[in-house]
């Protein structure tokens, strides 16, 4: 495939040949534009452009425009994130305020943190 091409479930393939695994399938559910639904998505965006970096597609679903798609993928509250790749799925309800939790119930692994291994120091320290 050449190109950006909507697969069967709405989702891009990444024109630069990156592995299925290696992306980010995220669906942030929300209802409406309410603070914490207006919270959940900046603070969806900053964390995916920290620690993902480019590694990533989010869908916002709106449940007020389609309450149908709640059953899907089972959401009982929100706002909610939803990790549909890589597998195993993965569930966050609430603002995403909490960058350690949203790491945690992700499985990421942060992307700033310094090295934990002394031999990576630089010279003439």
């Amino acid at each position: 495939m050449n190109g950006s091409e909507p697969t069967e479930d709405g989702l891009d393939t990444d024109a630069a040949g990156m592995a299925e695994e290696d992306r980010y399938h995220l669906r942030l559910y929300v209802a409406g534009q309410t603070s914490k639904s207006l919270t959940a998505m900046a603070n969806l965006k900053r964390f995916c452009e920290e620690h993902l970096a480019g590694h990533y597609d989010i869908e916002v679903i709106d449940l007020m425009k389609n309450p149908q798609l709640a059953a899907g993928d089972q959401i009982l509250a929100i706002p909610t994130l939803v990790r549909r790749l890589p597998a195993p799925l993965k569930r966050i309800i609430g603002d995403l305020s909490n960058t350690e939790k949203v790491l945690v119930g992700l499985d990421i692994r942060p992307q700033n943190l310094p090295e934990k291994n002394p031999a990576a120091k630089a010279d003439g320290v």
